[in-house]
């Protein structure tokens, strides 16, 4: 229990909060980022519930993001056909920023470039190993994080390689190719196929649950991409923070 602690300025990353109790508390300018908090959980502020507002903002931020909850062959190849049109939007602002802004870390966070390498990852994690079985489908310029990294996969293929940017779209492009394919003809009894979990293989999966997972990973991935070359564009101090 915190009693009159000076909290301020305080940075918790990768840390459990739940159930934690504020009461009495200033939290002017807080900034909170939690990409579990999802309609189904909750947040309370001053006793009310503010995750509802929170995804119907995000929902008006990002049009086609309502849509990665499709249940359906059709619905999803449509969902996908939006977050690919929302990423070329994004890719062709990224092209005309200044030289250099892709390897641009703000407050600590991953580059653009190493977040691609990163959606590379889940590609591979939740398309190529969880619903195709692949015994190798990891691409070695994929960005790894310490929940992979701990899964008990063998991830030796990773290396402390630096691939061009020029390099990382041409993988990147390949795997969302690779997702668009399989929507192309993925059936409705396919969505319904049991998968294990690529990070717990005693916890069961659908093919559905995997691609809703992708989904997931990329829009929230987008997110923080934007977030930060705002912060670029702005012209703060990207360090501060």
């Amino acid at each position: 229990m915190f009693v009159d602690e000076d909290l301020r300025g305080a940075r918790f990353v990768r840390s459990d909060l739940s159930g934690a109790v504020m009461r009495g508390v200033d939290v002017d300018g807080a900034d909170v980022d939690a990409p579990w908090l999802l309609e189904g959980g909750s947040l309370r502020v001053n006793g009310v519930d503010v995750v509802p507002f929170v995804e119907a903002e995000l929902n008006r931020r990002f049009p086609g993001r309502a849509e990665r909850s499709a249940a359906d062959p059709e619905g999803l190849r449509a969902a996908w056909a939006r977050l690919e049109e929302t990423w070329a939007a994004t890719l062709a602002r990224v092209a005309a920023m200044p030289s250099g802004t892709v390897d641009v870390s703000v407050h600590g966070e991953w580059s653009f470039a190493q977040t691609l390498r990163h959606l590379v990852m889940a590609t591979d994690t939740w398309l190529g190993r969880a619903i195709m079985e692949r015994d190798k489908p990891y691409h070695p310029i994929g960005q790894p994080n310490f929940e992979y990294e701990t899964d008990g996969h063998d991830m030796s293929i990773f290396t402390a390689i630096e691939p061009s940017y020029a390099e990382v779209l041409e993988v990147r492009a390949g795997r969302v190719a690779m997702v668009r394919d399989f929507l192309a003809g993925v059936t409705r009894e396919e969505l319904a196929t049991p998968r294990r979990n690529p990070h717990d293989r005693e916890y069961g999966e659908t093919t559905l649950s995997c691609l809703h997972t992708i989904l997931e990973e990329e829009w929230e991935h987008h997110r923080y991409a934007v977030r930060d070359l705002d912060t670029i564009d702005s012209g703060l101090d990207v360090h501060a923070g």
